[in-house]
């Protein structure tokens, strides 16, 4: 099974960026243990900070991957053409958000991604990609 998380713009920063919100520790040393527990995935990862690019490798990886773990930033409350690009594409997509939207300022609360991804999992950390792997293994 193929399975690649798409971060988005500034997650190139988390273990800096407002660790209150976000936690200590950079996604690369997460991947690496996310690829250890869950080595019979092969767990491949993009991150860019530009909507093009995400765009571009949505539709590169969208009729190979099985599934797509898409965490689009602030791009999630935003972008009509990154929406389109899900809407556009057969690899299903699951929404992830380290932080709870809902919880945070009110521009955040609505998702234009949502309605064109499988599900969506949010607000438990780091965790929520561990999350959605293990629910896409129960399937």
């Amino acid at each position: 099974m193929k399975v690649i998380i798409i971060n988005g713009p500034n997650l190139n920063l988390l273990g800096k960026r407002e660790p209150t919100i976000y936690g200590n520790q950079n996604f690369e040393e997460y991947l690496d243990l996310l690829r250890n527990e869950f080595s019979e995935i092969e767990i491949y990862y993009y991150q860019s900070n530009i909507e093009g690019k995400i765009i571009d490798k949505l539709h590169e990886i969208g009729f190979s991957f099985d599934y797509i773990l898409m965490n689009a930033g602030g791009y999630t409350h935003t972008s009509v053409a990154i929406s389109d690009a899900i809407a556009s594409i057969e690899t299903p997509c699951l929404e992830i958000h380290i932080s709870q939207p809902m919880a945070r300022e009110e521009y955040r609360h609505k998702s234009l991604m949502a309605g064109k991804c499988k599900g969506t999992i949010s607000g438990f950390g780091l965790s929520s990609y561990r999350l959605a792997l293990l629910s896409i293994l129960s399937k």
